[in-house]
């Protein structure tokens, strides 16, 4: 099985973790949201599989480029 990280593409704070460990995600699935602006931006996932792990939690701050999960597809 191949693994995807999942990164965002903003900087802001984690205001949303839909998904938990374990849970099938389809492409397009939302993985997080990160609040910055004052507007709430998906990070989706870019491919059908199941979350490996999630490496961050609410409320964190995340920088731009920062790996947020890992799914297997």
């Amino acid at each position: 099985m191949a693994e995807i990280k999942i990164v965002t593409e903003v900087a802001g704070r984690v205001c949303a973790l839909p998904l938990s460990i374990g849970d099938g995600v389809g492409e397009g699935d939302d993985i997080a949201f990160v609040e910055a602006m004052k507007m709430e931006i998906p990070v989706a996932s870019p491919a059908d599989g199941t979350l490996k792990s999630l490496h961050v939690a609410l409320d964190d701050v995340v920088a731009e480029g920062q790996l947020v999960a890992v799914i297997e597809s």
